[in-house]
């Protein structure tokens, strides 16, 4: 029961993270078509104010789609208006990152001003210099890292131990799904963010974007599946040491 806990609110996160890139495409005036919970066949829909707001058949995680004829149509949006699409996403997740802390430090130390308005700012940056330095173990130690799976089985402890742990572990997942989607690597949200800037630099530069997102989504899928086969020898069949 923990671990469906756990990846029940892996996906929440997810899905507020596009909830994120939703709201900064409203914001910056980018149509949206759809924004799906979940993927696959349509279970449920409505629409308002041009977006059709959708439940699909799969409801892991979930998608934001952009109101354009094709790729070319989307990169005709300013870039200024697509970086902030790109951001509200891993912005989204900062947020809750935020509130996560406010409310666990009301539960650990009580309330206050400082704790609930200002401290948890301070435990940000404190926990984003942390994943900063432990960075380079992403490319130099891969067998270190965890996957969803991984991600479950550590989860499952967590909320076994209580709202506390349950907060710190949400805290966690929120920061790290931002900062790792800021990475400038196509197709992560950093590359889009990457890709804008090089256009404002000199638009010949976009002629890369197609050979370094097919790279970048081989790398990623690479270290998808890499990481799986990691954690289920790990967590599942017990033989990885």
């Amino acid at each position: 029961m923990n671990y469906l806990l756990v990846f029940i609110l892996i996906n929440a996160l997810i899905l507020a993270h596009e909830l994120g890139h939703l709201i900064a495409a409203k914001l910056s005036g980018i149509p949206i078509e759809q924004f799906s919970i979940g993927f696959g066949r349509k279970l449920w829909s409505f629409k308002k104010g041009g977006t059709e707001y959708r439940i699909s058949l799969f409801p892991v995680a979930g998608y934001v789609l952009p109101k354009v004829k094709d790729l070319d149509d989307f990169y005709r949006i300013p870039s200024s208006r697509r970086i902030i699409f790109a951001l509200g996403g891993p912005f989204a997740n900062i947020i809750l990152a935020l509130i996560s802390l406010a409310v666990l430090n009301i539960v650990t130390t009580g309330f206050s001003f400082y704790t609930v308005f200002i401290y948890p700012f301070v435990q940000v940056v404190n926990i984003t210099a942390q994943f900063l330095y432990a960075l380079p173990s992403l490319f130099t130690s891969p067998q270190n890292l965890s996957g969803v799976v991984g991600i479950v089985a550590v989860g499952g402890r967590f909320v076994s131990a209580g709202l506390s742990s349950i907060l710190q572990f949400a805290v966690l997942i929120n920061i790290n799904l931002a900062l790792l989607n800021l990475l400038p690597l196509p197709p992560l949200d950093g590359g889009k963010i990457l890709f804008c800037l090089l256009e404002k630099i000199h638009h010949s530069l976009t002629r890369l974007r197609l050979p370094v997102m097919v790279t970048g989504w081989v790398l990623i899928l690479s270290l998808i599946c890499y990481i799986t086969v990691l954690d289920v020898c790990r967590h599942v069949l017990k033989i990885y040491a």
